[in-house]
């Protein structure tokens, strides 16, 4: 369970997570602005404490909501999901208004501040397949956006080592308990969320002003 890795996490390297972003491409291949209705998406990509604070104020989003995916709605539990035996990558479910804000740039801010795309099984301090980076598309037009930004990271070599991140279909999504929700914002001074979370945050605010909403989705 990352409580065990906060100690670990504040005596680790000093570079912050804020010290570890990239400012990733505008994806050359995107669905574009439509008015329709609201879409949903779904991110995993570490501890969704942090994943969920930065999509929460991305202009266009109207929700964040952290939860569970890739495995069964029976092991969907926090405390079984931290075996990492059940499949489940612990995720982000965001509910997006398509006229305001693009898939392509969910995956945008997705890979530039809300995790390190290169850590295979793990974010930061947290070890584990549950902290897996993984996208579960939402229909066909997700899956080739996605893929077609992933293949466009790796020729332009934004990232070394190589993007390990997985595409893991539609599988389905389960909420987390409700003391997951809103995490950050209910614990702003928590060690792991300070060292962690809030640089994410911050960077996203710094990376992508004009994407910036001051006022966090539900």
């Amino acid at each position: 369970m990352r409580a065990l890795f906060v100690a670990a996490a504040l005596l680790a390297a000093p570079a912050g997570a804020a010290e570890r972003m990239l400012l990733a491409p505008a994806p050359a291949v995107d669905a574009p602005l439509a008015k329709g209705p609201l879409q949903k998406a779904v991110f995993a990509g570490g501890c969704f404490w942090g994943v969920e604070a930065v999509f929460e104020r991305v202009k266009g989003v109207k929700a964040a909501v952290s939860g569970y995916a890739g495995g069964s709605k029976a092991t969907a539990i926090y405390e079984i999901t931290g075996t990492g035996m059940t499949g489940h990558a612990e995720a982000v479910e965001v509910t997006y208004d398509p006229a305001v804000v693009s898939y392509g740039t969910l995956l945008r801010v997705f890979f530039s501040v809300a995790h390190d795309p290169t850590q295979l099984n793990r974010q930061g301090p947290d070890r584990g397949p549950q902290y897996r980076s993984a996208l579960f598309t939402r229909g066909a037009e997700q899956e080739r956006i996605a893929k077609a930004y992933v293949a466009q990271l790796e020729q332009a070599g934004t990232w070394k080592p190589r993007i390990v991140t997985t595409f893991e279909g539609a599988r389905p999504f389960y909420p987390a308990e409700g003391y997951h929700q809103n995490y950050l914002r209910a614990h702003p001074t928590q060690p792991y969320i300070v060292w962690n979370d809030i640089p994410k945050v911050e960077g996203f605010k710094r990376l992508f002003p004009a994407l910036w909403s001051d006022r966090p989705a539900a």
